[in-house]
């Protein structure tokens, strides 16, 4: 259901919004209204695997997650990990990488937390804990 979610938010939702809003925001825009989208989409996805079994809803956000490590979503999203991957190698070999490397790892953190967030949401409500003694234990 996660995978339904996203791909219907991404590819329906988010890229016409955004070619919609592309003028309205301007070029120096673009890529910050982008990653906000972007996380948006992702907290919704999280939301709606982790509602589709609420019991263990972060174990489903978490493994929701680790499928999307293997995909390349292209424009669509900015969570790319093979990439990710590929730019840590090259960061060893060559100091130039590490600034682009650094900006990388911090948008798929806040992506990825995105996703746990829309997860953690998701869970069923717990019943408060209370320093009042219910009627039971007055009995």
């Amino acid at each position: 259901m996660g995978w339904v979610a996203l791909l219907a938010i991404a590819y329906g939702i988010e890229g016409p919004v955004l070619r919609w809003a592309g003028p309205l925001f301007g070029a120096s825009w673009m890529a910050t209204a982008h990653l906000a989208f972007d996380c948006l989409t992702l907290a919704a996805a999280g939301w709606v695997a982790g509602r589709f079994n609420r019991r263990h809803a972060m174990l489903t956000v978490g493994l929701f997650a680790l499928t999307l490590c293997f995909w390349d979503f292209g424009g669509a999203l900015a969570l790319n990990v093979p990439w990710l991957l590929r730019l840590v190698r090259n960061s060893f070999q060559d100091s130039r990488y590490f600034d682009s490397l650094t900006a990388s790892v911090e948008t798929h953190c806040l992506l990825f937390g995105c996703l746990m967030a829309g997860g953690a949401l998701s869970r069923a409500r717990e019943r408060p804990v209370s320093i009042v003694a219910s009627k039971k234990m007055l009995k």
